[in-house]
């Protein structure tokens, strides 16, 4: 992780072929693209990958996620229960819609933990918002279960773990849709991107609809089309879909060297009983893009991460101080700092955000060290990495 790491002739020669006709728009011009459609490509060799019937690629993972919760019919005063860990744009997404982020405790995956959620539910309930963090998935199975008895939708915010399996079913597709982000960090790159997948087709031709200003996306006259529904511009370009579809066709080769690469400093990790592994469904599941490690206690956790980064052991998160992925410091979410009035002000089920406890969630994060995982680590960078790690545990008397 990311896939820029491994840039090449493959994305420049995509991105030529673009350049080439001259057409960077994704609809249209048919007759000048000398049958280059990239975004069509890419969300067709998606597909395949994912086993998934539909797939259509926009503009950011935000975007996907925005998509599927406008094209799902969820809207003004309707609930929607999401884990604090996660990117803000899982948030700005449920928000955008006029809908109420309603916070569920995460547990030892990192993950929405299903046994804080029946409590949440009430009869503004719409859906669950399943984050599945760090490249790694939530425990999917009692999730459904619980959307299953309470006929609830279940939305995979995927953007973190593109390429996860689980019982050999692709991560995205255990919802009514996944969706994933393609952005200049993540585990495949089309510099700025994100993908939405579904089995359900009517779902599908809304979100495609909504994503490109309510056209309907019939004939090869884009003026001709028509508008059923109300729509947004979230649209990928040409260039970008380019990119990614180079980099789509490196995803199996990307993680099996973060795979490996992962695998040998959780070997060392291992090692240490007072620290614990971040819990997986399965080896499948798990992308490898972060190795997550639970220490014994916040203060020691904040130590160890300074002193690992100090050290030379760069790509060290600490989530529990960080701005953007954990709910401890989203003042502008939780008091919603948005210059304008919006509609959640005026509804009487909004929480009040400021005194949220999320006191489990809290005892994890504070807990928790992710360490990035690179793929242009050479096996001499690996080796001394996994020493310089020993070093600083062993410096603080961990066993």
């Amino acid at each position: 992780m990311p896939g820029f790491e491994i840039f090449g002739d493959e994305e420049k020669n995509e991105v030529k072929d673009v350049l080439d006709t001259g057409v960077l728009f994704r609809y249209g011009f048919d007759a000048k693209r000398n049958g280059n459609w990239k975004a069509k490509q890419f969300e067709s060799e998606f597909s395949k990958f994912t086993s998934a019937n539909h797939t259509l690629l926009l503009s950011s993972g935000t975007t996907a996620l925005t998509t599927v919760i406008a094209a799902s019919g969820i809207g003004y005063g309707d609930e929607v229960i999401v884990p604090p860990f996660t990117f803000v744009a899982t948030i700005e997404s449920i928000l955008s819609v006029g809908a109420v982020p309603i916070f569920a405790e995460i547990d030892d995956t990192l993950c929405i933990d299903p046994n804080n959620i029946e409590k949440l539910i009430t009869n503004r309930t719409k859906a669950i918002i399943v984050v599945h963090m760090c490249g790694a998935m939530a425990r999917i199975d009692s999730i459904i279960k619980i959307t299953d008895k309470y006929n609830l939708l279940l939305i995979e915010d995927a953007c973190q773990a593109t390429g996860a399996f689980y019982n050999g079913r692709s991560v995205g597709t255990f919802g009514i849709a996944g969706c994933f982000s393609f952005d200049s960090v993540k585990t495949i790159t089309c510099g700025e991107g994100g993908g939405i997948i579904t089995n359900d087709k009517q779902l599908y031709q809304k979100c495609d609809a909504y994503h490109d200003h309510g056209h309907d996306h019939i004939g090869n006259d884009r003026g001709a089309e028509n508008h059923n529904l109300i729509g947004m511009n979230f649209r990928i370009s040409e260039l970008n879909a380019a990119v990614g579809l180079a980099q789509l066709r490196k995803i199996n080769k990307i993680l099996e060297i973060q795979k490996n690469n992962a695998n040998q400093i959780k070997t060392l990790l291992a090692k240490y009983t007072d620290i614990k592994l971040r819990t997986i469904l399965s080896d499948e599941s798990d992308t490898a893009t972060f190795i997550n490690f639970l220490l014994p206690n916040e203060k020691i956790a904040r130590i160890v991460a300074k002193d690992l980064n100090t050290n030379g052991a760069d790509g060290i998160f600490y989530w529990y101080d960080n701005n953007w992925h954990y709910i401890k410091h989203w003042d502008h979410i939780k008091n919603l700092n948005y210059p304008m009035d919006i509609a959640q002000k005026h509804l009487n089920n909004l929480p009040d955000y400021n005194n949220l406890k999320l006191t489990q969630s809290d005892d994890i994060i504070s807990r928790t060290i992710s360490m990035q995982v690179k793929l242009s680590w050479s096996q001499v960078d690996i080796d001394k990495r996994i020493a310089t790690i020993d070093q600083v545990l062993q410096s603080h008397n961990l066993k």
